[in-house]
């Protein structure tokens, strides 16, 4: 059932997506022979992941890209901190802080973030299509307030694997990265993966999470936020229909919701993002 919600509680993410990835993806349980190492797959780009080696300590790190907590994965034999990179992030040498559970000195560890050039697309659409009224950007301000809180949730313990499953089965009809201008106006660009599916198609949890946001917001529609533990948040959203509450908690491969066209849409589809330390990063990344 859809929790009605009141302004304060409306939550706004920019739904727009790009990219270039097979064209059908199947919505098939998460493989259990691959170690938790391998996913996801490491690609140190804007909108990509990080994987960053900690060296070998006793007990998990704690690692931050500022004052942001990293999701660390490994063994003592060796640990790696995973950081998501931002689309926004220059090319060129970053650093996270490495904090030892021992209590030990704090330090520095650099990586490097590579370029990488999205697609852009150009559209001419109706100006109420991509002009905001007066009582539209308030509404958009309230939403993008609470929506800073959404992604700031941080939980314990890690997910046992990273390696995802697709929410729904379907043709991509848009993935990651893509930069859209709208009448000559730039936009932000597309920040998870566009599936296209027949409204009604039950959507399921791409891993073991709990409902951290639910509700019917201005852009998206009806949306929902899974939290899977050490700042790996998924969304999902334009649904016809909610099926849990706040609160709840889902087993992967459990269905939660249902495609639809809710929000500013064009049709039915599914729009899915994947967000790793507060950062939209590419889903594709941590499904086979």
């Amino acid at each position: 059932m859809t929790l009605p919600l009141d302004p304060t509680r409306r939550l706004l993410l920019a739904a727009m997506l790009g990219g270039l990835l097979p064209p059908v993806l199947a919505a098939t349980p998460t493989a259990t022979n691959a170690k938790t190492e391998d996913w996801p797959r490491a690609l140190a780009v804007p909108g990509g992941v990080a994987r960053v080696p900690l060296g070998a300590a006793a007990a998990r790190p704690a690692a931050f890209d500022g004052e942001v907590p990293l999701l660390v994965q490994g063994s003592p034999a060796g640990w790696s901190a995973l950081v998501g990179i931002a689309l926004a992030a220059p090319p060129g040498e970053a650093r996270i802080q490495l904090r030892p559970a021992d209590g030990g000195a704090a330090r520095e560890v650099a990586y490097s973030i590579a370029p990488k050039r999205y697609a852009e697309q150009r559209l001419r659409v109706e100006p109420r299509h991509v002009d905001l009224s007066p009582e539209e950007l308030a509404r958009h301000e309230r939403e993008r307030a609470h929506q800073a809180l959404v992604m700031a949730t941080w939980s314990e313990p890690p997910p046992p694997t990273l390696q995802m499953r697709v929410p729904v089965p379907g043709r991509r009809s848009s993935s990651f990265g893509l930069r859209r201008v709208f009448n000559g106006q730039a936009r932000n660009p597309h920040s998870g993966m566009d599936i296209a599916a027949p409204t009604g198609t039950p959507v399921r949890a791409p891993l073991a999470g709990r409902v951290i946001d639910t509700g019917d917001y201005y852009f998206n529609g009806q949306t929902v936020w899974l939290d899977h533990g050490a700042g790996l948040l998924t969304m999902v959203c334009h649904l016809s229909r909610i099926d849990v509450q706040l609160g709840e908690r889902l087993a992967a491969g459990q269905a939660y919701a249902a495609v639809g066209a809710t929000g500013r849409v064009t049709g039915p589809h599914l729009h899915w993002s994947v967000m790793l330390n507060r950062v939209m990063v590419d889903p594709a990344l941590f499904v086979a």
